[in-house]
């Protein structure tokens, strides 16, 4: 059946961009069916590519190369700016154990997928289709196919890697589940108890931060400056309200206390603790319902005056008489010492008189619908030093062709980079969740439905006539076999909470069906904490995967 006939007569754009939203359209509605709780979500799109290519519908070379390749750009760049703020901090945090096994995950992948390659004589664009299915990773597919066209390979050899991306897929999604299931029944794993053990570790390292009412009674403190309190610098204590003679007032560090003052502190429970013991004993009188004109309000920093400054650079205390007592970032309270920097978006609860709070919201900006408006300038600018990135040549030892980041690598990169930063001058990279989600899905749309008309028109023919099933049973062993291995040996070498192993294996493939399969085994946050700490370098590991295949095999 040809249905091309349908569009006969239009200009190649028009053409392109019917075909691509009849590709869109069929490919979200299947992404939308599940089988219990996994689904193919997005990947609904490759495999509708594939039908109606496999029925004669095609987009003209030149329209569904930039099609391809912008989309792409436009998904690697948005999973950089969601990911950038933290990626820097899971590398150094806790998650370092984890992020090891999810980086040794990627590289079993890696030395499989070039194992089968040298051993059966596996195609290099074929491996690389191969690895990105049975990995489930997307942008991994966009790094090998652009890194392909960089080094010059032919429109036959760039549809094979769309081609082995569809048939390892399905194994790469069941596969995770699989191996889920495959460690917790050899050893005989209790989820119960694996629940309880993560949820009693989780509450012994949660310590947000909280207030407590303390009176000064220690007589060696008397006439000594507010700011000069024993352990109050070294605690990261915030005095946010002092009460003498019945009258709460802001808390200056000037202030000398007197015995019988009472104190607002807002710190760490641990640190509060060793505060009350230097200074006096704990009261239940709490200053915030005491009558007086000091009140409280959150306020929202989106000035481009004070992005990057310290709370010691602000000084509101002296300028505006109020105090921060928190920062909230990203849903985390932060210490408001004087050495931290303000972030676009950052929540700060400070004290004050209402007139004095009115200034503090000016300097700041509050604008809180600021935090819904996606800053167009800097996400063309974003991507725009990003593709310079990517197109600059980077001398590798050992490898024989210069490496470039490419169309992949290029905005990823940049985006995490300019995420982290920030800012800079008035240009801020923060891009509200609602935006940055339809940008990544029209992006990953725009590639998946190109890329699947041209794996469409031969695939069919592949599984039946060529190597198909061949292809399956590799791209099993590339899911299957890193998988196991990683799963074993982070739950009997390290220990590692069920849960979390179950977060880190979804993370370490980026798969989020897996994720939902891991959240219905137990209500329990630790999968999602375990895939979001390893997925921002996961996800920049496997877009240079492909890429370094390519300069080390291709000839």
């Amino acid at each position: 059946m040809d249905v091309a006939f349908i569009f006969t007569g239009l200009d190649p754009i028009t053409r392109g961009i019917l075909v691509l939203c009849l590709v869109a359209v069929t490919g979200l509605l299947i992404g939308r069916l599940k089988a219990g709780t996994v689904s193919l979500g997005i990947g609904g799109v490759l495999f509708a590519g594939i039908f109606w290519g496999h029925f004669g519908l095609h987009v003209d070379p030149e329209v569904g190369h930039f099609l391809r390749e912008f989309g792409l750009i436009l998904f690697v760049y948005t999973i950089g700016i969601q990911v950038g703020p933290g990626f820097f901090a899971a590398l150094r945090r806790a998650g370092l154990a984890l992020n090891g096994m999810a980086a040794a995950l990627v590289a079993l992948s890696v030395l499989v997928a070039a194992g089968l390659h040298l051993a059966v004589d596996l195609p290099v664009p074929v491996m690389l289709g191969l690895m990105s299915g049975a990995t489930t990773n997307t942008p991994s597919l966009g790094a090998g196919t652009q890194m392909l066209t960089s080094v010059g390979a032919g429109p036959d050899a760039l549809a094979l890697p769309g081609l082995g991306y569809a048939v390892a897929y399905p194994f790469g999604i069941v596969g995770i589940l699989m191996t889920m299931v495959v460690v917790r029944a050899v050893l005989r794993i209790k989820v119960d108890r694996e629940q309880e053990a993560f949820e009693t570790e989780r509450a012994a390292e949660r310590q947000s931060l909280e207030t407590v009412t303390v009176e000064i009674n220690n007589p060696n403190l008397d006439g000594v400056p507010l700011k000069d309190l024993p352990g109050l610098q070294a605690l990261g204590i915030v005095v946010s309200r002092l009460m003498r003679d019945g009258a709460v007032e802001v808390a200056h560090g000037e202030t000398p206390v007197k015995v019988n003052d009472v104190l607002l502190l807002v710190g760490r429970p641990d640190h509060l603790r060793d505060m009350v013991r230097i200074i006096g004993h704990q009261v239940e009188t709490d200053l915030k319902t005491v009558p007086s004109e000091v009140k409280w309000r959150r306020l929202v920093v989106t000035h481009s005056a004070v992005l990057g400054k310290t709370i010691g650079d602000l000084d509101v205390l002296h300028r505006y008489d109020a105090v921060i007592s928190r920062v909230t970032r990203a849903g985390i309270e932060l210490t408001p010492s004087a050495k931290l920097r303000l972030q676009f978006g950052d929540i700060c609860t400070v004290i004050g008189h209402p007139s004095n709070l009115d200034t503090v919201a000016k300097v700041l900006g509050d604008r809180e619908q600021a935090l819904a408006q996606a800053q167009i300038l800097p996400i063309f600018l974003g991507i725009a030093l990003g593709v310079v990135l990517g197109s600059i040549p980077l001398m590798v030892p050992g490898m024989p062709a210069p490496v470039k980041l490419g169309l992949a690598g290029g905005p990823l990169l940049a985006a995490i980079l300019l995420a982290r930063l920030g800012h800079l001058g008035p240009f801020v990279w923060f891009m509200p969740p609602a935006a940055n989600h339809a940008l990544r899905e029209i992006g990953i749309v725009l590639f998946l439905g190109i890329v699947g008309l041209k794996a469409g028109e031969s695939f069919v023919s592949i599984l039946t006539d060529g190597d198909g099933l061949s292809w399956l049973l590799y791209g099993a062993v590339i899911t299957a076999v890193p998988l196991l291995i990683v799963g074993f040996v982070a739950r009997l070498a390290l220990r590692m909470n069920y849960l979390t192993l179950c977060g880190l294996l979804a993370g370490g493939m980026t798969d989020p069906p897996a994720l939902a399969f891991a959240n219905a085994i137990r209500a329990s946050e630790a999968p999602a904490l375990a895939y979001a700490t390893v997925y921002p370098l996961v996800m920049v590991l496997r877009i240079l995967a492909p890429q370094i295949l390519v300069l080390m095999f291709w000839v």
